[in-house]
C-alpha cells in the first residue's frame, strides 16, 4: 500500500509539474545586459563571450544605424532543428546590440524556448537557453506583456484567417538541393531584390539550410526593408532588434520563407491591428516581403 501511495504521489507531482510547465508564459526575447561603451567594442566582446560559451558565430550585420545583429548556432541547435519538419527555421539564434534612447547599449537575444515552440521543434532548447544565459547574462524576458504558453506558440495565429507556421511561402524551385543552394547564393551575390546574405546554416545530412538575409533600403519594394518595418513597429524602450534578419529556408530543391503575418507577429505578438505603431502601419509589408524574397531566392515574380 505504501509503495502504491508513493507511486501515485510521484505520478501526481509529475502531472502537476508538466501542467505548470505547459502553462508557463514565454516571451520572444531576453535582455541580457545594458552597458555603456562603443558599439564596435561591445559587439566584439559579445562575440568573444559567445564563442567562449560554445557557440559558432555564423555572421552579423547592421540593419540600420545603432543596431547590430549576430547569428549563432551550435551542435545542439542543429541536432534539434533537424528532428522536425522545417525545424531548420530555428537552427540559428539571434543576438542584438542596440543603442537605446538613453544612449546605452542593450544586449539581447532570442529566447530559444519561445522559438523552439513557435517553430514546432521536438526539443525545447532549454540547454541552449542556459548556455546563452551563461555567456551573456539575463536581466529579463521581454517582447510581450503577458507572454504566450508553449501550447499557444505551437499553434500560433495572430488573428483569425491569418497564417500558421505551416502556411509558408514557396519562393523558388530547383532540380535539387545543391542547385537550390547555388541558385540562392548567386541571387544574393547579385543583390537580387535589394537583398544581401548575412549568414547560412546547413543541417548535416538533411539537405536543409536556413539563410538569414538583410532586406536593404534598396529592396524592390521599400516596404519590405528591415529599417522601414522596424522604425514603425519597434517603438518600445527595450528594442526587439533580434527579430531580424528575415530567413529563407532551402529544403530539398525548394526555397521557402515564413509569411510576414506570422513571422512579424510571432516577434511582436502584442502589436495592435490598427492605430499608430500597429500592423496597419506596415500593411504593405507582406506582399512586399514575398516579392522581394522571391527575387532573392532566384525565383520569378508576376511583375517581371
Amino acid at each position: 500500500m505504501f509503495k502504491l501511495k508513493t507511486i501515485l504521489s510521484a505520478a501526481l507531482s509529475l502531472m502537476l509539474m508538466t501542467s505548470a510547465q505547459a502553462a508557463e508564459k514565454l516571451k520572444p526575447f531576453i535582455l541580457a545586459d545594458v552597458v555603456s561603451g562603443d558599439m564596435a567594442a561591445v559587439v566584439s566582446d559579445v562575440k568573444s563571450r559567445l564563442t567562449a560559451g560554445g557557440f559558432e558565430v555564423v555572421g552579423d550585420y547592421s540593419p540600420y544605424a545603432g543596431a547590430t545583429v549576430i547569428g549563432v548556432t551550435n551542435g545542439d541547435l542543429k541536432t534539434v532543428a533537424g528532428q522536425t519538419d522545417f525545424g531548420v527555421f530555428g537552427a540559428a539564434q539571434r543576438v542584438s546590440v542596440t543603442k537605446g534612447k538613453d544612449g546605452k547599449l542593450q544586449i539581447a537575444y532570442t529566447n530559444p524556448v519561445y522559438w523552439a515552440n513557435a517553430y514546432r521543434m521536438k526539443g525545447d532548447l532549454a540547454n541552449v537557453a542556459a548556455a546563452l544565459k551563461q555567456a551573456l547574462g539575463m536581466k529579463q524576458a521581454f517582447g510581450s506583456e503577458e507572454g504566450l504558453t508553449a501550447e499557444k506558440l505551437r499553434n500560433y495565429q495572430y488573428k483569425w484567417l491569418m497564417p500558421y507556421f505551416t502556411d509558408r511561402l514557396e519562393l523558388a524551385s530547383y532540380g535539387s538541393y545543391d542547385e537550390a543552394v547555388k541558385g540562392v547564393e548567386a541571387a544574393l551575390a547579385a543583390g537580387k531584390g535589394g537583398v544581401k546574405k548575412v549568414w547560412r546554416v546547413d543541417l548535416p545530412g538533411k539537405e536543409a539550410s536556413v539563410v538569414g538575409v538583410h532586406i536593404t533600403e534598396k529592396a524592390s519594394d521599400e516596404c519590405a526593408g528591415d529599417k522601414y518595418i522596424m522604425e514603425r513597429i519597434d517603438f518600445k524602450d527595450i528594442k526587439s532588434t533580434a527579430h531580424l534578419p528575415y530567413e529563407m529556408v532551402i529544403k530539398g530543391g525548394n526555397v521557402y520563407a515564413l509569411r510576414a503575418e506570422f513571422r512579424i507577429a510571432i516577434s511582436f505578438p502584442d502589436l495592435s491591428m490598427m492605430g499608430s505603431n500597429s500592423f496597419a502601419s506596415i500593411m504593405c509589408a507582406p506582399g512586399a516581403i514575398e516579392e522581394t524574397l522571391t527575387l532573392a531566392a532566384g525565383g520569378e515574380t508576376s511583375s517581371e
